[in-house]
């Protein structure tokens, strides 16, 4: 008998599902059922239900598994776990900054192929580093410091814009100022376009390097009229973009282009301390058959010594060989130095942040966790925003904005679409177009909409195939219309969906106190009569005596017909109502019962 009366205990014991549950993700189905003691067979039904296949080791997003506790009746919490690298980001942003001074301006180059950004790069460090490239071409990323009138500019040379766009995708704001080169025989070109659009969701200052002047027949008025067109007015004509002519052969106007770049780092009033250990970007990751592992770090800020250990996203080590941008070992570097180390277990990659520390095997502990971490991401897809799932995307807490890429097959229809687009922009909904520009969608285009999290319009244009499998892989949707107005139409409804639901009071009932009991331990209980609608457990009350509110905002703690729990009573019925931290109820009292409701706006 005791044997059978501990086995019902424990089956009653299992049924007693609890009512809030905390997780820290990944979430697998398997631990879902255990924190909800629900078979994995009934979760896994209830995912197909929702059309998704998943076996018991299957990790599925937070979102799934927020709805499928619901629909157990229970409440999930995704807890953030905070990883050791984030311990560490933390303690270096907390650190007290007792050396400030001025640190050098960071300058990323930008522009279109063969407008001679690393040429003009070449002029200004004395190098032949153009002469080297294949095909004379940049086909990766370079960092190079140069240094006159014991003044410093770092500068990051990039293949276009793709790779500025891949490590800002990846959170790294490395560049205090953009430079876009611009060929004064060539004009702005549709490279040169997306160069400002990059630079521009970057929240980037920039300064127009104006090359190839040397070259006859150069009309500068035309290409300032080109700029002007995207929002770069030149300070001449009255704007706020300064324009420097520049020629990468005769070397004219490279003063003036570093002088202006130390006097937009007087603006920015940039600074750092050079005695805290370093922290900083990785711009760039190879692996050496005779070194190794080879990473290109960019310090931010602090002091990086031969010897220090060094964490780096997946990757950790102590560094054995410290070399500045000119190839020369050197034995420490300091903020705003672009410096090539060995010593890595593993080659990191672009974007990703570094740290010195003092410990080896805290390095080594985050390093694995970011490699655990990462081997889940890739388990569970990144969300991007779509027009499908916008609202839910804001519910989750993201900006109230709608970034857009747009792709026309003429420059007429881009002009109609930026205007009509920009329009529907309300005060609580804005519209914020990245990029407009006529011709097909370029993997250019994915990789801005990755990094602003973008959604890209295609009006009577597509992409190669190439193209649609990075967006796809890169979960950026790509949408194609033949029709202006349905473009319209959709984003209206998209953005409707983003406004805040509008609050009504709905009455649902109300009850007379006939009676009172006092309870020990309980408190005052109030026996009503419903006179009109119904009391319901779930709905919001407030206390009425002698036609004036005395407490509103008061919720039920239990209701009960007779001497059963109810979760409603209608009219003409009796109930006992126990009011949640409330005892003043007196004869006559009247109970107003009543629920919020949320509709839904238009625009």
């Amino acid at each position: 008998m005791r044997k059978i009366a501990a086995r019902g205990r424990r089956e009653v014991a299992a049924l007693i599902r609890p009512k809030k549950v905390a997780m820290s993700g990944p979430i697998t189905v398997k631990d879902l059922s255990a924190a909800l003691a629900v078979k994995s067979a009934d979760i896994i039904s209830r995912l197909v239900q929702q059309g998704m296949m998943a076996t018991a080791n299957q990790v599925i997003s937070s979102e799934v598994a927020e709805l499928v506790a619901i629909e157990f009746d229970a409440e999930l919490v995704v807890e953030h776990k905070t990883t050791l690298e984030e311990q560490i980001r933390t303690e270096f942003e907390k650190r007290e900054r007792k050396n400030l001074k001025k640190r050098s301006v960071i300058a990323a180059m930008l522009g279109h192929v063969d407008h001679g950004k690393t040429s003009l790069l070449d002029k200004i460090r004395s190098t032949h580093v153009t002469a080297g490239e294949a095909g004379g071409i940049t086909q990766h990323i370079g960092a190079s410091q140069v240094t006159w009138d014991s003044k410093t500019v770092t500068f990051l040379d990039t293949p276009g814009h793709e790779a500025f766009t891949a490590m800002r995708a990846r959170g790294a704001n490395m560049t205090d100022v953009v430079v876009l080169t611009v060929a004064a025989d060539d004009g702005v070109m549709p490279q040169t376009i997306e160069a400002i659009a990059h630079s521009r969701a970057a929240a980037v200052p920039i300064i127009v390097a104006l090359n190839k002047i040397d070259l006859p027949g150069c009309d500068i008025n035309r290409v300032y009229g080109q700029l002007a067109e995207h929002g770069l007015s030149p300070s001449e004509w009255g704007g706020q973009t300064e324009v420097v002519k520049t020629s990468a052969v005769t070397g004219d106007g490279i003063r003036d282009l570093l002088e202006h770049l130390d006097y937009v780092a007087e603006l920015l009033e940039l600074k750092a301390d050079d005695t805290i250990p370093a922290t900083g970007w990785v711009v760039e990751a190879r692996l050496s058959p005779q070194q190794g592992p080879v990473g290109t770090l960019l310090i931010e800020e602090g002091l990086l010594s031969k010897g220090d250990v060094v964490l780096a996203g997946c990757a950790y080590g102590r560094v054995k060989m410290l070399k500045n941008s000119l190839g020369k070992s050197v034995k420490t570097a300091t903020s705003s130095m672009p410096v090539e180390i060995t010593g890595l277990s593993d080659v990191p990659q672009a974007g990703d942040r570094f740290y010195c520390l003092d410990d080896i095997n805290r390095a080594k502990a985050a390093a694995e966790q970011n490699k655990e971490r990462s081997r889940e991401s890739t388990l569970t897809q990144r969300t991007q925003v779509t027009l499908d799932n916008l609202f839910s995307q804001i519910e989750a807490g993201n900006v109230k904005e709608l970034n857009l890429i747009i792709r026309a097959d003429v420059q007429g229809s881009v002009d109609v679409l930026t205007k009509y687009l920009s329009e529907l922009s309300t005060e609580e909904v804005k519209v914020r177009i990245l990029h407009a520009a006529p011709g097909g969608i370029t993997q250019g285009d994915v990789l801005l909409a990755e990094a602003s999290n973008a959604i890209i319009i295609g009006f009577n244009v597509t992409g190669d195939e190439h193209v649609a499998k990075l967006a796809e892989t890169k979960g950026i949707e790509i949408r194609h219309y033949n029709i202006i107005y349905r473009i319209t139409e959709e984003l209206q409804k998209s953005m409707a969906g983003l406004l805040e639901p509008e609050e009504r009071e709905e009455t649902l009932g109300r009850a007379v106190v006939r009676q009172t009991f006092k309870v020990s331990r309980i408190g005052t209980v109030a026996g009503c009569y419903v006179t009109s609608g119904t009391a319901a457990k779930s709905a919001k009350m407030r206390l009425i005596r002698d036609n004036i509110v005395l407490r509103g905002d008061l919720s039920i703690e239990s209701l009960k017909h007779f001497k059963d729990d109810a979760r409603e009573v209608k009219t003409g019925l009796e109930c006992g109502i126990k009011i949640a931290g409330f005892d003043d109820v007196k004869i006559d009292d009247v109970l107003e019962f009543y629920e919020i409701v949320k509709i839904a706006r238009t625009l």
